[in-house]
């Protein structure tokens, strides 16, 4: 793991780094990871981010995963990081008219109601528009804000079916599975909608207006998918579950090897299975089968004799073997392996750092690494309206007696 010194750990007192996203105010009003995770890359980055949650309870993500002895859960510790946390209830008048305030005074709203909601609520996005011309909206859903099942509830389970990859999960003889992550499609569309959002800035640097951003939870899935759409319009293709191998290149998959540890090992070219033969100490393969397509008619022959070798030998000899032959493979880590390698611990990839309400947390530190403006770390998810005197204070004005009153009538 990192130590304090890592860069990514350190605070805004500690660096005079502040961001590459430091002017941005956004209003994060959404539930849950999606749309909130574009919020986590922003503020990662220096963005001022503003958690806006239901005054009783608060988001439901505080209660997802393993909950810590502050009464709030892990992820919430992780993905809130670096947002200011305050409480409001938009579906009162005078909820939705301080968040009106609110935008005013913003530069991106993230959302991921059910489409319609808002507009019902009066805070649709024409209606924001008119009180910030320059304002950008993210609005994440299951299926988009158009469409026949538009209106329908979804969830990233519910994304990976739709989009066709729980399909492709699994073994060739059982059932579809969980296709690593069930939140996958969550933070799938968080880093999708963080794209459209920095990418609406840019057109707002140019133009001066703001626009929104309409994502289906299942359309960031499909469109990782690389040739399924085009395989199957041409020729009628319909990939199926292939456990871990892979359908235009062999041998790409997982074997064991003698030491019972699990390796990954990818030849996607002629050349990578010309080195695999030459470290396998079998050169005449690479002449047997010189091409992808005679390997792919070959497969389960190409897997089993890449197999043996794998299993006739310990995981220490496998990996510094294909190693010095230029062979990709690498051991398949558990998170227990992760945390014990030393590339994480060179990288940084995990931080360390100490929450007044938990204490000690490691952390996946954010990405990408940028060389001027790196993301810095602030503080883990604060606790449901930490931030309100703050906010409201300083954004709207508000008095302690009039936060007093609006917290009693429970629109804070």
């Amino acid at each position: 793991m990192t130590s304090e010194k890592n860069e990514t750990a350190s605070s805004d007192s500690a660096t005079p780094n502040k961001g590459a996203l430091s002017n941005l105010r956004v209003l994060d009003i959404a539930t849950f990871v999606a749309a909130p995770f574009c919020g986590t890359i922003l503020a990662d980055f220096g963005a001022e981010v503003i958690k806006v949650e239901q005054p009783s309870g608060g988001d439901a993500l505080r209660k997802f995963g393993t909950i810590t002895e502050c009464g709030d859960s892990l992820v919430w510790l992780s993905e809130a990081r670096n947002k200011k946390a305050i409480t409001l209830d938009l579906r009162q008048p005078q909820g939705a008219q301080m968040f009106r305030e609110l935008v005013a005074q913003s530069d991106i709203v993230l959302e991921n109601f059910r489409p319609g909601t808002l507009e019902k609520w009066g805070l649709g996005f024409e209606e924001l528009r008119a009180i910030n011309p320059k304002l950008i909206m993210l609005r994440i859903s299951a299926y988009g804000q158009t469409g026949p099942k538009s209106g329908e509830p979804g969830f990233a389970r519910i994304a990976h079916a739709f989009a066709g990859l729980s399909w492709l999960a699994g073994e060739a003889d059982g059932p579809p599975v969980v296709p690593g992550s069930t939140s996958m499609a969550d933070y799938v569309s968080g880093m999708w909608g963080a794209i459209g959002v920095l990418t609406a800035l840019r057109e707002r640097d140019r133009s001066g207006i703001g626009q929104f951003i309409d994502l289906g939870l299942y359309e960031s899935v499909f469109r990782l998918l690389d040739e399924i759409a085009p395989a199957y319009a041409k020729y009628g293709t319909v990939r199926e579950r292939m456990g871990a191998d892979t359908v235009n290149v062999v041998p790409h998959s997982h074997y064991r090897t003698g030491s019972g540890e699990w390796v990954a090992l990818a030849c996607t070219n002629d050349k990578m299975f010309e080195r695999l033969a030459v470290v396998m100490g079998q050169p005449e393969l690479a002449m047997q089968y010189p091409t992808s397509a005679v390997r792919v008619e070959n497969r389960a022959l190409i897997n089993k004799l890449v197999g043996d070798w794998i299993g006739s030998k310990q995981l220490a000899d496998v990996t510094a073997t294909t190693s010095a032959g230029g062979v990709p493979c690498a051991q398949i880590y558990s998170i227990k392996e992760i945390f014990e390698d030393e590339q994480y611990r060179a990288r940084g990839n995990m931080i360390r750092v100490d929450d007044p309400r938990v204490g000690e947390l490691v952390l996946p530190a954010p990405v990408p690494r940028l060389s001027e403006t790196p993301a810095t770390f602030r503080h883990a998810g604060r606790s449901l309206g930490a931030d309100n005197l703050d906010v409201y204070s300083q954004l709207l004005g508000m008095t302690q007696e009039q936060l007093k009153s609006a917290a009693a009538s429970g629109v804070i």
